[in-house]
């Protein structure tokens, strides 16, 4: 592997400990297969290569984010993101916000979703709103 894409892998890396915490880097990397091997390694690399870039801040990258997951209906990694969005300096307010905006481009359903697994975020995180 070339110093360019390994120097990308471990920038996704931090990343994800970054945002994801200690803990989960210690699952993931616990539960890499060969399998999952691949797709982990590219998930590294698309990290590394966008969460990286200098135009928008991580905060700004993880509201987002959120707003993507939840219009995709991706409730797993919504619940990942939105623990990231907190590491990343982003508000309550400003989640509850991006799930309004979600009710007019997703409908009811998926800003509900995405509600639920934001109250239950702050509540694992003893945030009261």
């Amino acid at each position: 592997m070339n110093d360019s894409i390994t120097d990308l892998k471990k920038s996704g890396l931090d990343v994800m400990r970054a945002f994801a915490g200690e803990e989960y880097a210690v699952q993931r990397a616990a539960s890499t297969n060969d399998f999952n091997r691949d797709l982990r390694a590219l998930s590294e690399l698309s990290m590394g290569s966008v969460w990286t870039r200098p135009d928008l801040e991580r905060a700004t990258r993880s509201l987002v984010t959120v707003g993507i997951l939840t219009a995709l209906g991706r409730s797993h990694e919504l619940s990942i993101h939105m623990n990231a969005a907190l590491n990343n300096g982003c508000t309550p307010a400003q989640l509850k916000e991006v799930i309004l905006q979600a009710v007019i481009y997703c409908g009811f359903p998926a800003a509900n979703e995405a509600s639920r697994i934001a109250e239950d975020t702050f509540r694992k995180r003893g945030i009261t709103f």
